[in-house]
């Protein structure tokens, strides 16, 4: 019995993800919601991601170095972690991050309203549930992921430069330099805000479906705050080996 549950379930999901590109309507009002989440789940999210950037950075960095040092390539740091966060940590960190702060977010929103009869009311309205709740959520998550990422990997190649060269002694030229020849803007860059709006838009739906349905009750709203952030770590997590396999060759 669970495994016939298990794919109606992966049905019902993707049926709900068609409709949100279906209720994806430019509308004035459309931009306005946009807008507001953009902010929400984008710019709310800033300090934790600034924080987690900064700790990384500096964690790879005395990691890094320690190992390298011991072959005598402790100026190689740069590189370990120019690759390391384009292509992996940064775009992954940031999605559970962003999961942790603003998916959970979602789904409580969409459960609180489904608890409250706000979206049943949406419909007698005559008003689409989906392209006015969960529309706008997904595109902000979509457009928002990739440029924390790049935030989270600013920070994280600060922190690594202070450590690096301020504290560690490494040339400050050689840091940048061995950087710069290491990530290529087509085979990193690119890839890693490819991997971010993946990740974003995976978020955004497992959170947005899951709350969408929850039970109308506070406890369902609460086991499907949970569910969401589990399950979307999880898909964060597949998404990215099979990502990566493909990118990165």
């Amino acid at each position: 019995m669970a495994f016939p549950e298990t794919v109606r379930s992966i049905g019902r999901a993707g049926m709900f993800s068609l409709s949100v590109f279906r209720a994806t309507k430019p509308t004035a009002d459309f931009w306005q919601e946009l807008i507001r989440e953009i902010y929400k789940i984008g710019a709310r999210t800033l300090p934790i991601i600034a924080v987690g950037g900064a700790f990384v950075g500096l964690s790879i960095t005395l990691l890094g170095y320690r190992s390298l040092q011991t072959y005598g390539a402790g100026n190689q740091i740069s590189f370990l972690i120019g690759l390391g966060m384009y292509r992996e940590l940064g775009p992954v960190l940031t999605a559970l991050l962003f999961i942790g702060r603003a998916g959970s977010s979602i789904a409580a929103e969409l459960g609180l309203m489904r608890a409250t009869d706000q979206i049943t009311a949406l419909g007698l309205m005559g008003i689409d549930p989906v392209g006015k709740a969960v529309a706008p959520r997904f595109w902000a998550a979509v457009i928002t992921v990739p440029l924390l990422t790049a935030f989270f990997c600013s920070l994280a190649f600060a922190a690594s430069w202070f450590e690096g060269v301020q504290i560690l002694g490494i040339d400050n030229g050689a840091f940048w330099q061995v950087m710069k020849d290491a990530v290529d803007f087509q085979e990193d860059f690119l890839p890693a805000f490819l991997k971010s709006a993946i990740f974003g838009g995976t978020a955004a739906l497992v959170a947005s479906y899951v709350g969408f349905h929850a039970e109308p009750t506070i406890e369902g709203t609460s086991v499907a705050t949970t569910r969401a952030v589990v399950n979307a770590s999880l898909l964060v997590l597949m998404f990215n080996f099979v990502l990566s396999a493909f990118l990165y060759r």
